[in-house]
């Protein structure tokens, strides 16, 4: 029997009930054989939230080059690596795989950089911080929606496991050991990033994996683009040497990979916790200063973020201009959609699909979806900009900007 095979959420265990929630009741056509995770699985995979990943950012910006790791991929690699030791320590492989696929669907364009930036906005008009852990769950629960067997637009009720891995997935490790906590807590009341960890051991998996999934690709990516050179390396491997007991002959992201997932698997029990040895964990931290200091801080990357800022910016103070209370509809039609057709087209799709339409029509009857925004409500109108934003590709906010920036 596996280490963690007693503790998993499967049929019978003691989280299991909770585990399996949803917020509603799923719609069910009676011959699925597809368990509740595996249908949250395939919720996240056909949502377009998902599919916008293909084109954010993880750390190098609006990336032209076909081999440079992209938001999707990093999602991909987290799911690969989650599964393979949720299957080596026996816990529930379609429950790690639903929270890893799903874990960044509220992730900014621009990566960091974007989620920065739309802080700044939130925290002056809005009084709150924009984190993308929070506006992930903000949109598996209430801005992603799919067509149901009916043809009616629904939320996609994902379970409270799956919900509780991905708000609480916050990547940075610092220490030895992790624990689930033991209680069910309300998920909205939430307030910060790594404020609690996750509910089961499976959320635990994702918010390791996390970690092991980008310290060795960013370092390749870096490399490819010529960010690092070969002094670098030998930096990288002076690094390796000060660690006895990390068997890697060069630091790539195979090695960086297998290294870390050998050495959770070795180290991790139900009593212990889950984690790296020390010195791994201690290895994992000097890899992660050198990205930092010679990556993730680079100037060619300060100069793209720049531009990131500025495009976010412009796209919305453009649509803050847009506002005219329970008539906002109607004039952006009227004043801005001969200007700026793509913006104000794809904006007031958003306002019919998510807003009460200020009461001046009946919402189409094929949308089941919550209601998000009242136009009445500024606040309400700010946070539907908010939430147009953040679910742009970087591609899609360069082609919004080069239509706010064309006469």
């Amino acid at each position: 029997m596996s280490k963690f095979s007693k503790v998993a959420i499967i049929e019978g265990s003691s989280k299991y009930q909770q585990s399996i929630t949803r917020k509603k009741e799923l719609h069910n056509r009676g011959n699925d054989v597809r368990s509740p995770f595996s249908r949250d699985y395939t919720r996240i995979l056909h949502s377009r939230a998902y599919s916008r990943l293909k084109h954010k950012t993880q750390v190098f910006f609006a990336t032209q080059n076909d081999h440079i790791c992209t938001r999707i991929e990093h999602v991909n690699h987290v799911s690969s690596i989650g599964v393979t030791i949720a299957k080596h320590l026996g816990l529930n492989e379609e429950l790690v795989l639903a929270i890893a696929t799903g874990h960044d669907l509220g992730h900014a364009p621009f990566g960091h950089a974007g989620e920065k930036f739309l802080s700044e906005i939130t925290s002056k008009h809005l009084n709150f911080k924009f984190w993308h852990e929070k506006n992930s769950l903000r949109f598996v629960d209430k801005h992603e929606i799919l067509q149901d067997s009916n043809g009616y637009e629904q939320n996609l009720n994902l379970t409270y496991a799956v919900r509780d891995g991905i708000i609480s997935h916050c990547g940075e490790v610092e220490d030895i050991a992790l624990f689930p906590r033991d209680e069910a807590i309300d998920l909205d009341e939430i307030i910060s990033a790594n404020q609690y960890p996750p509910y089961t051991w499976e959320g635990c998996i994702v918010k390791l994996s996390d970690n092991i999934a980008y310290i060795g690709r960013d370092i390749e990516d870096a490399l490819r683009l010529k960010i690092l050179d070969e002094e670098h390396i030998n930096q990288l491997d002076k690094i390796i040497h000060n660690f006895s007991d990390v068997d890697i002959k060069k630091t790539n992201n195979t090695a960086l990979i297998h290294t870390f997932v050998g050495n959770l698997c070795e180290n991790s029990t139900p009593e212990q916790g889950m984690g790296f040895s020390p010195s791994h964990l201690d290895f994992m931290r000097e890899i992660k200063r050198f990205n930092y200091k010679y990556i993730y801080y680079n100037e060619r990357l300060t100069i793209f973020q720049n531009y990131a800022k500025l495009i976010l910016n412009s796209i919305f103070n453009t649509l803050y201009k847009f506002y005219d209370g329970v008539d906002t509809i109607k004039y952006i039609e009227e004043e801005y959609l001969e200007i700026y057709p793509s913006l104000s087209k794809t904006f007031i799709e958003k306002l019919r699909k998510y807003s009460d339409l200020g009461g001046k029509e009946p919402r189409r009857e094929s949308l089941n979806n919550i209601v998000l925004y009242k136009l009445s409500d500024k606040k309400d109108y700010i946070r539907a900009i908010i939430d147009f934003i953040a679910s742009m590709s970087d591609h899609y906010a360069i082609k919004i900007f080069d239509e706010l920036t064309s006469l």
